[in-house]
């Protein structure tokens, strides 16, 4: 009888160690995971913000142009200013889609702003034509393109924490230690169409048509989606 106790003594021992050493590598790759989002969301504020800093001189060199429209100026500033309203943690992945959505509502009142800029520039070859206006463009195209790519990679690394936290005996484990799911970025409603500039003033502007985003190049167009 004694002999029967101990040896399931000792099965009850080696179960609870072997779930114990399951739960603590079930976890160090949680933690790894969700480090990971954060590195991800960490790479998306960088290229947000190296945008933001080139806006300064984009606007200086724009307002060097005669005549040129001073509301598409003001939306950009606005539009700038609008984003630095937005309070969010850059170093950690927001838990809540509310606080997410609002962030990139923000940024894409900010690209809808730039892009409606370049399009209204087209009317001015003298401020084309200047080197560094050129060069601000190339540099707004390639940031831009780099924003598609890093929140791609964001959305995968969400994607890989999210399936992980949901799947078994996992999900036995993450609402203990205060683990939670990542939303993701999702496409913009309505950034297939090109924003509607009207060069005829005082008459109604034409309907807008499905078209890339100018400061898009076409391989990194789409928005990611998880």
């Amino acid at each position: 009888m004694k002999t029967s106790i101990a040896k399931l003594l000792g099965v009850l021992v080696l179960c609870a160690l072997a779930f114990s050493l399951s739960g603590c590598g079930t976890y160090n790759r949680l933690v790894a995971l969700e480090q990971n989002v954060n590195k991800k969301w960490a790479d998306v504020q960088s290229v947000y913000q190296r945008r933001a800093d080139l806006i300064p001189n984009l606007v200086n060199t724009v307002q060097g142009a005669a005549n040129f429209e001073k509301s598409t100026l003001t939306d950009v500033i606005n539009a700038r200013a609008s984003v630095g309203q937005v309070r969010i943690d850059p170093t950690k992945a927001p838990t809540d889609p509310a606080q997410l959505a609002q962030f990139q509502a923000a940024q894409g009142q900010l690209s809808n702003a730039l892009s409606r800029l370049l399009v209204v520039s087209e009317r001015y070859p003298e401020l084309r034509a200047t080197a560094a206006f050129q060069n601000l463009q190339a540099q707004l195209e390639g940031t831009e393109n780099r924003i598609s790519v890093e929140r791609n990679n964001f959305n995968t690394a969400v994607q890989d924490y999210n399936t992980a936290l949901g799947t078994f005996p996992t999900n036995m484990l993450n609402k203990m230690f205060g683990f939670q799911p990542r939303p993701y970025f999702q496409a913009q409603a309505g950034s297939e169409r090109a924003p509607t500039v009207n060069f005829n003033f005082g008459s109604p502007a034409p309907a807008a048509t499905p078209t890339t985003n100018p400061l898009v190049t076409p391989a990194a167009s789409t928005a990611p989606t998880p």
